[in-house]
């Protein structure tokens, strides 16, 4: 709790503050505890939430149970060997992570944050601190563990920051791992809101959710503060509003981790997937051609790319051909797997063979990659000799391409069969084949993300609205009509980051002396 006068403060306000404080305790799921160091060792506080383990704080305080007794088995001579050793080199501030058994039986992992009060001469009078219940966090780490053991790296996290706010959404409270976050002393962050920290789009996003975030009990989203020095703070925020008996909003309490260092290692590899990824479009004549994915996170699991090849009995590359591919998922996994796929599509496009061969090899080739995993990828293959318009195309468990008629105002689609690829080496895949397209057609390929996009009421896009864009804005550049769908995308999920990544190619068919 942040420090404050007694004196200067009056009764009421006091309460207050207090009322807010055990609230506060009550409802969260942070364990607080205070004990002597050796050695006497013994605990002299113990949060009254300790029940959800099935103790009391009085069997730890009247020592009817020592803490040391529910630590599970094998993790007590580590850790007393640790407390030892911070004894020893006196160290303040440490955290462990281990297990401890509850009343019941069952074994739950928890996360120990220890600081140290010191007296004028600098000897430790106390040890205080929380104990934090991570088995799920520990349970879905072991089982990403196991999936993703090829693929996944673990990435240091930073400590989290506890801020309190009353029903103004002002500070009235901070721990000192949110200001070392920000770079703020406690007395400075004190009446502040939130709203002041944030940045730009981070504010957007505050101001069009509000009503929504203030009337949610708990949330869960991704942001990023200025600190004192002016650099940006990736966090993510958990919160929660508290409540009082009546059903009243007494304030809320955010729990925020710093992200930078994770946003800074999945940045540089979003760069580097970035750059797999087509520099410009193709300029070919007839044909208008724009490209976008943009993931849902700083990596993702979609690609496209326009790529050439020469026809049969030809020495020029007259065959164009515009691929879209999702690996299901998203992430590091999925990352990897889909610069795998790439250099596999590209590696066979460069030979010799009918569309639906090409597809039918990458796929094989695929199979040893994705065998280990429980991923696939979908995948549309579209081809057009520019020589005439002719286009053929596959389809493997991708979406259809949406085409747009803009004279007859009609859409269709380009379907076919096919399995995802990487799932059975004996998958067939249907090649079909269509003429020259009227002049003004527009093909648009994209992945799931687009039209399974929610708002923040949980509704869907829908491919209604997609193709009421496609229609509003079939008068305009290729490039304009993406950048229409990404606004409207946008808008329509008021700012949230999306659950999926969303990758889209367009493709107008122009008169040939274009």
């Amino acid at each position: 709790m942040a420090e404050f006068d007694l004196h200067s403060c009056d009764s009421d306000e006091i309460r207050e503050r207090l009322r807010l404080s055990m609230k506060i305790v009550e409802k969260s799921p942070v364990i607080l505890f205070r004990r002597m160091p050796e050695p006497e060792t013994r605990l002299v506080y113990v949060s009254e939430n300790i029940n959800r383990i099935g103790y009391s704080a009085d069997d730890f305080i009247e020592e009817r149970i020592k803490f040391a007794d529910i630590v599970h088995h094998r993790d007590q001579e580590r850790l007393r060997d640790e407390i030892e050793d911070y004894a020893r080199r006196d160290v303040g501030d440490y955290t462990q992570v281990y297990r401890i058994v509850t009343r019941d039986g069952e074994t739950r992992w928890v996360e120990d944050t220890t600081t140290t009060e010191r007296d004028s001469n600098g000897k430790i009078t106390h040890y205080q601190g929380i104990v934090v219940d991570i088995t799920e966090r520990k349970l879905a780490e072991e089982k990403l563990s196991r999936s993703e053991a090829k693929f996944r790296r673990i990435l240091a996290t930073a400590a989290e920051g506890f801020v309190l706010l009353d029903d103004k959404m002002q500070i009235v409270d901070v721990n000192d791992a949110y200001c070392r976050m920000l770079g703020y002393d406690r007395v400075e962050l004190m009446g502040m809101s939130p709203h002041q920290l944030a940045t730009k789009a981070f504010k957007r996003f505050l101001e069009a959710n509000a009503e929504r975030l203030l009337n949610t009990k708990h949330r869960t989203f991704e942001g990023s503060y200025h600190a004192k020095d002016g650099h940006l703070v990736p966090v993510l925020i958990h919160g929660n509003t508290l409540y009082d008996d009546d059903g009243q909003q007494l304030g809320f309490v955010d729990f925020v981790t710093d992200l930078t260092e994770q946003k800074r290692s999945l940045l540089l590899a979003g760069e580097v997937q970035k750059n797999l990824l087509p520099k410009h479009p193709p300029r070919v004549p007839g044909l208008d051609i724009a490209g976008r994915s943009i993931p849902c996170d700083e990596i993702g699991g979609d690609y496209y790319d326009f790529l050439t090849r020469k026809a049969a009995a030809s020495s020029d590359n007259d065959l164009v051909a515009v691929t879209v591919a999702d690996i299901a998922g998203h992430g590091v996994d999925s990352a990897l797997l889909m610069a795998t796929a790439r250099s596999a599509i590209r590696e066979r496009f460069a030979s010799p063979g009918s569309l639906n061969e090409v597809v039918g090899d990458l796929n094989r080739s695929l199979l040893d990659d994705f065998s280990t995993t429980d991923r696939f990828m979908t995948l549309f293959a579209l081809q057009i000799d520019r020589r005439d318009g002719h286009m053929c195309w596959v389809r493997a468990g991708h979406d259809p391409a949406l085409v747009y008629y803009p004279a007859d105002d009609k859409f269709d689609t380009l379907g076919g069969t096919g399995l995802p690829l990487g799932i059975s080496g004996r998958g067939l895949f249907s090649e079909n084949q269509s003429r020259r397209l009227p002049a003004g057609t527009i093909i648009a390929v994209g992945t799931d993300g687009i039209w399974e996009a929610r708002g923040p009421e949980g509704d869907m896009f829908g491919k209604e609205r997609f193709k009421q864009i496609i229609r509003q804005e079939s008068g305009h550049s290729a490039h304009d009509i993406l950048d229409r769908v990404y606004s409207a995308l946008y808008r329509f999920g008021s700012g949230y980051k999306p659950e999926d990544d969303i990758t889209l190619v367009i493709i107008k068919i122009e008169p040939m002396n274009t």
